[in-house]
């Protein structure tokens, strides 16, 4: 039997042509870019390569992009940053509920330090309005922090509306858009962000390398300090090999953008259709926002089914999916992206998300949906 994969929004398989671009960076090209002999020198000219070609492709400068360990380290620095270079005295963030908890942790750990935080709320449809954040906005803001497609729901929030509002109040933007790269244009000299956050592994790349932008204008304080790397804003050896595998990530992917997208919606689409056949439309309820969603993020709970549980079964079944909620001592906890939108106990405790990518084709939505639809009524009727 076949595996089928449905959680590309967790990871997505290194692309062949990803790690055949890796490979000479740990045989030939494995000089330290720091060093000034000729294999370092050669390492840093592909290091400034890679650079420059991912710049181009984000409409940036590339001494605008810095390389990290990925999105959870981009975030991070971006947050911890912009407040430890804030010398007058402003200890107010705006964020949201539903943020990946790679910002809600350094957030709260801000709290724990006298900073003050202002979680906006958001609807049943998972989506920010610009009023609450304008309502939130105070003196002593000193950064707004917001996520530009939700990695549970995949509800897009109104990033460039927010951008414009915190542009005219001089108050630093900070996006996560790990998981809008590769499904979303990102054009960053048009959109109004100061920081935006990057990962490799969410378009065919390797895990462990992804990259924070920040605006010519932005002034960040390091988080990471031993050597005088990525200009002096990231201490420690960059990681080119991964690099070289994000470089061309983003060569492949990018320009397809438009096309991956349509064919997502297409197999959501199956997906939705398959289930509707197979147990009735009543019978699943669709999370997140109608509209303003990508479409390889479909997250539906059946209610009467508990989360674990269905899970559970799908894997027995080789078809792989995930709940989007942490893990702890071994048992899922609920959604704090659904408990924010203030759902009914039952969809909550019976959601799970399926992520489409480009190892997905109808067949397998058709094949996983009758697996589900099966499980669904057995567990129903037990």
């Amino acid at each position: 039997m076949n595996p089928i994969y449905l959680d590309h929004a967790a990871t997505t398989p290194v692309h062949p042509d990803v790690m055949e671009a890796m490979l000479p960076f740990y045989t030939a090209y494995f000089g330290n870019p720091s060093s000034t002999h000729s294999f370092g020198r050669a390492t840093r000219t592909a290091l400034n390569r890679f650079r420059d070609a991912m710049a181009k492709s984000l409409c940036c400068l590339p001494g605008e992009l810095i390389f990290t360990s990925g999105g959870t380290e981009s975030n991070n620095m971006a947050i911890f940053g912009i407040i430890h270079a804030n010398n007058n005295g402003k200890k107010h963030i705006i964020t949201t509920e539903i943020e990946h908890h790679a910002v809600l942790h350094p957030c709260e750990r801000l709290e724990s330090l006298g900073y003050e935080v202002t979680y906006l709320p958001v609807g049943p449809t998972g989506l920010i309005q610009v009023e609450d954040v304008e309502s939130a906005i105070r003196p002593d803001t000193a950064l707004i922090s917001i996520m530009y497609v939700n990695n549970e729901i995949g509800t897009i929030q109104p990033i460039a509306e927010v951008g414009r509002l915190a542009r005219s109040r001089n108050i630093p933007f900070h996006v996560d858009a790990v998981q809008a790269l590769g499904k979303l244009p990102l054009n960053l000299h048009e959109l109004p962000v100061d920081l935006l956050s990057l990962s490799a592994h969410k378009i065919y790349g390797p895990n462990g390398v992804g990259a924070l932008y920040v605006s010519k204008n932005t002034k960040l304080v390091p988080h990471v300090f031993g050597g005088a790397q990525e200009r002096k804003r990231r201490a420690g050896t960059e990681n080119v090999a991964a690099i070289a595998g994000f470089a061309k990530a983003m060569e492949m992917i990018l320009p397809k953008t438009e096309t991956l997208y349509e064919q997502a919606a297409e197999l959501r689409q199956c997906m939705i259709a398959s289930l509707e056949q197979q147990i009735g439309r009543d019978q699943f309820t669709i999370n997140g926002h109608a509209e303003q969603q990508v479409p390889h993020i479909l997250n539906i709970s059946f209610p009467g089914v508990s989360t674990e549980t269905l899970l559970m079964n799908l894997d027995l079944e080789d078809v792989a999916a995930a709940s989007g909620s942490a893990c702890t001592s071994g048992s899922l906890e609920v959604s704090h992206v659904l408990q924010a939108m203030k759902l009914p106990e039952n969809v909550t405790a019976s959601a799970v998300r399926f992520s489409f990518g480009m190892g997905n084709s109808k067949d397998q939505i058709e094949t996983a949906a009758q697996k589900i639809a099966t499980i669904v009524k057995r567990l129903r009727n037990n």
